[in-house]
């Protein structure tokens, strides 16, 4: 895994490099662009093809399970440290680290690191994880805290809660795939040869597009310093906390032992990248989500060899 990693690092390394050539706004510019095309095109492709030749299961309700329980229980420890944000600069600060410490990168960063390490079957742990627990919680649970730690008005967006979470949802391309791809397994119809090469070709992609857009999000400000003691609890609930409910879920779960590694590496993913997009929306302290992303993907290099070395 070690050496899976160290390449993984350089795609992520070259993605800054990259950044720090172009300059912030141009390399924003082109880094929005790849993710768009990694979340319209690519990423639709690469679950559909694998959740069509997945064969359904148990496993595709208990990992959600277990992803819902990482997700839930690292909130509520965040909340327990955080709360009002009084000892660590306040409500946006704290909601800001509510988000990083909850929602990891399940699929940006996850999915090439189990299907690297693991092999191509692993993808069919890393998507449910994400589109049918972690992503749904986001757009639920994770929109219910920027409302309330953010700033109130025309940011935040109108509307029953319920109903705006069930439309966000509904424009995730890849939980449609996803869905339809459990149809088609569950309706056993098989996929055309062209079909299974066509997505193949397509999900391939993923991998590296993602961990350049990574690098290419990283931030990181001068006064660093000054800001670490509002993310090393943050720290400590992604990188240690998550693994050990996701193994201890995993285990009450009844999960199979071939499947407790790729679910316990899962469960010790950095900090999305994604949640930059929330904090920006409600007016979180974004620059501090960044270093968030920034540092645990850094510290995720040392802490993911440990975790698997002990599984």
């Amino acid at each position: 895994m070690t050496t899976v990693l160290f390449g993984m690092a350089g795609m992520i390394a070259a993605g800054a490099l990259w950044r720090a050539i172009l300059g912030a706004e141009q390399a924003e510019a082109i880094r929005g662009h790849l993710a768009r095309a990694v979340y319209e095109v690519f990423l639709p492709a690469l679950v559909l093809h694998v959740m069509w030749r997945t064969p359904p299961s148990l496993n595709l309700l208990r990992v959600p399970a277990v992803a819902a329980s990482c997700v839930l229980l690292c909130l509520l420890a965040a909340w327990i440290v955080y709360r009002d944000g009084g000892r660590f600069g306040g409500r946006k600060t704290a909601g800001a680290m509510l988000l990083a410490s909850a929602f990891g990168n399940f699929t940006y960063l996850g999915l090439p690191v189990l299907t690297q390490t693991f092999g191509d079957w692993a993808q069919s742990v890393a998507i449910p994880f994400d589109l049918f627990a972690s992503t749904p919680l986001l757009f639920t649970a994770g929109i219910m805290v920027a409302r309330r730690y953010g700033e109130a008005g025309q940011a935040t967006g109108q509307g029953r809660p319920i109903a705006r979470a069930a439309q966000d949802m509904a424009r995730v391309p890849a939980i449609w795939a996803a869905a339809t791809g459990l149809a088609l397994a569950l309706a056993g119809l098989p996929m055309p040869a062209w079909l299974d090469a066509m997505l193949g070709m397509l999900g391939q992609a993923v991998s590296p597009l993602m961990l350049l857009a990574i690098g290419m999000a990283l931030r990181w400000r001068a006064d660093w310093a000054r800001r670490i003691p509002a993310l090393l609890p943050m720290l400590a609930i992604q990188l240690g906390l998550m693994p050990l409910v996701a193994w201890g879920a995993a285990l009450l779960t009844g999960l199979p032992e071939k499947l407790l590694p790729p679910v316990v590496v899962e469960g010790a993913m950095p900090t999305m990248v994604l949640g930059l997009v929330i904090c920006d929306r409600f007016r979180l302290d974004a620059s501090l989500y960044a270093e968030a992303v920034t540092l645990s993907t850094a510290l995720s290099l040392l802490t993911l060899p440990l975790w698997l070395g002990h599984l």
